[in-house]
């Protein structure tokens, strides 16, 4: 496959603020935001309030998902309870055309695209967006804090505050979905060290740091700043690179 862009991939836990973040890169660096063309995938879950058909996702059944598996040029993984899946075609379309691909979301999807032999010869541009600091890690292993646990309750409180806004009431298939999404964070961790950056944050999906003073604060500015500062090429001093031991196998 010969390609001219780079595919740049932003990975980390549910609700861990991806979405904020690429909206806030819009606003404050459309110059840097404007070359990234962000991939669709499919899938089987519902849309949420706000997202859009064609542009967060493509929405369809969990059985015609099922039918890309058998079909060449799709990668298909079950995430966190759905299915979902990527059609290599437009990848390697919007590659040919000169643009940086870049997909936001599970590390699951990155970690399929960076093994994928036909993709070899692309340049890679590979950030995480975690929930925590490597220095908070290696203090909680220093208190015998049990990692996993801890990082799920935390998952599961953000989650649940953004289920909460989203929906009000919230029935019995929301709250499972809540633990799926939480369960899933300690093994995403665990993929944190294979990508090329780590950008620590602590607000979340709909933290008032992002949008209550327009102007974006706390964790979120470091966030935004060092996001755009990777994508630009140029040093980042917030972000950080993870040893593989640093957080325990999944």
């Amino acid at each position: 496959m010969k390609t001219t862009g780079r595919l740049i991939m932003l990975g980390g836990p549910s609700c861990v603020g991806k979405g904020p973040l690429c909206e806030t890169l819009e606003s404050f660096f459309p110059e840097v935001a404007q070359n990234l063309h962000k991939l669709v995938l499919y899938n089987s879950r519902s849309p949420r309030p706000g997202e859009k058909e064609g542009v967060d996702y493509y929405f369809r059944s969990r059985r015609e998902i099922e039918t890309l598996m058998n079909r060449p040029g799709f990668i298909v993984l079950e995430v966190r309870g759905d299915l979902q899946g990527l059609d290599l075609a437009e990848l390697e379309a919007v590659l040919a055309s000169g643009r940086d691909a870049f997909f936001e979301g599970n590390p699951f999807i990155p970690q399929a695209l960076w093994n994928l032999p036909e993709l070899s010869a692309t340049p890679m541009l590979k950030i995480f967006l975690s929930p925590l600091s490597r220095q908070e890690i290696l203090w909680f292993k220093e208190q015998g804090a049990v990692l996993p646990e801890l990082l799920i309750d935390m998952q599961r409180r953000k989650l649940l505050r953004r289920t909460k806004r989203q929906k009000g009431i919230l029935s019995q298939p929301d709250l499972a979905n809540v633990e799926k999404r939480a369960a899933s964070a300690p093994s995403e961790l665990a993929l944190a060290w294979r990508f090329d950056y780590v950008i620590p944050n602590h607000d979340g999906e709909d933290h008032e740091n992002w949008t209550a003073f327009y102007y974006p604060a706390g964790d979120a500015l470091k966030s935004l700043l060092s996001f755009a500062s990777i994508l630009r090429g140029q040093l980042a001093p917030h972000a950080e690179k993870w040893e593989a031991d640093l957080w325990p196998d999944a």
